[in-house]
């Protein structure tokens, strides 16, 4: 089968840092899906993976992104059946899906939104993923509308995690939801993704707060650079207040500055279920399954912004350049094998 992957760990420039190959295709045993991937898209996470050292010789396949359909099911796999169009994120810790055909765990993937082609529905599964756990579970904001009315500060909203939060902040939470951007089109993405603010966070986050009439903020969702935010974040939270961050953390961080608000901070890693094969695992598929519902009933809409074709090496390096650039607005998606 065709794939793109690396066998060192390179800059986004160097000629071998993607590569078209073959390899084998792999066989579906025990409660792993077979599936034929029509589409996949490229987060942040796959350029940062792409640049760690992995030993030499070994072929490294990213892709963390995925629709495609059912082409063969193991022998404890309950819920799908062969044909069935299927969307999720995967492991990190196995192949990814720059292959034309990846193995996934069943209770980890869902059946893709009906209304929603292969390339709309794999910009989805690892920010949805992201911003519902970090919403709903890190966070620990009510799916009902019990915190109807708290806000929310997304710093980073443009993105392919902030598209997804806002929209589920304000269709199953129902909150203010406060976002930063700092380009007039990012702006507008956030506006029409449900965001009731939109501040820019290269200036004065607590000024332009205030000017809009939250000073203090009760849930924190940073997306981006933690760390030249931390002291505006612990500034802006309320008194027992949340703070989530999906990005690594650095190691200067005063964590005295949250003690006398009594103020709590979590990280979200949409993974971390499937590294650890946690009792909860099926929750992720659960998850896809009732975003597909939200979407196919018109309460949700995909955030891809751009599709490419076809699947290989080439694009995959544009689409890369890009995301390191900062340049992303939702999500890159590509489709096809050439």
């Amino acid at each position: 089968m065709k794939a793109v992957g690396s066998y060192k760990a390179l800059s986004v420039e160097e000629p071998e840092a993607f590569l078209d190959v073959e390899i084998d295709t792999p066989s579906a045993t025990g409660r792993n899906l077979l599936v034929a991937v029509k589409a996949i898209s490229v987060n942040p996470v796959d350029t940062k993976i792409r640049k760690r050292p992995h030993p030499d010789q070994t072929l490294r396949i990213l892709g963390w992104d995925a629709s495609g359909i059912v082409s063969a099911v193991g022998d404890q796999v309950t819920d799908f059946k062969v044909g069935d169009e299927v969307y999720y994120a995967g492991c990190i810790t196995k192949p990814g899906s720059n292959s034309e055909f990846q193995l996934v765990d069943e209770r980890i993937a869902a059946k893709k939104p009906s209304s929603l082609g292969f390339a709309e529905s794999a910009a989805l599964p690892l920010t949805t993923i992201t911003a519902w756990e970090a919403l709903f579970d890190r966070l620990g904001i009510s799916k009902e509308g019990a915190d109807q009315g708290k806000s929310i500060l997304m710093i980073g909203g443009a993105g392919g995690v902030g598209s997804i939060a806002i929209q589920l902040a304000r269709k199953l939470a129902n909150l203010t939801i406060i976002a930063t951007a700092s380009r007039p089109k990012s702006r507008d993405w956030c506006i029409a993704r449900g965001a009731d603010h939109v501040i820019n966070h290269y200036e004065d986050i607590p000024a332009q707060l205030e000017a809009i009439g939250h000073a203090n903020v009760d849930y924190v969702l940073c997306l981006t650079n933690i760390a030249g935010y931390w002291k505006t974040i612990t500034d802006v939270i309320k008194p027992l207040g949340k703070i989530c961050t999906i990005v690594d953390f650095f190691a200067e961080a005063n964590f005295d500055l949250l003690k006398f608000k009594s103020a709590t901070f979590v990280f979200e890693f949409m993974f971390s279920r499937s590294m650890h094969q946690t009792d909860d695992m099926d929750q992720v598929g659960k998850l896809l399954t009732d975003t597909a519902t939200l979407i196919d009933d018109g309460d949700l809409i995909t955030t891809l912004s751009e599709v490419i074709s076809p699947i290989n090496a080439e694009n995959m390096r544009s689409v890369h350049k890009n995301i390191e650039q900062g340049n992303a607005i939702g999500k890159y998606v590509i489709e096809g094998w050439g």
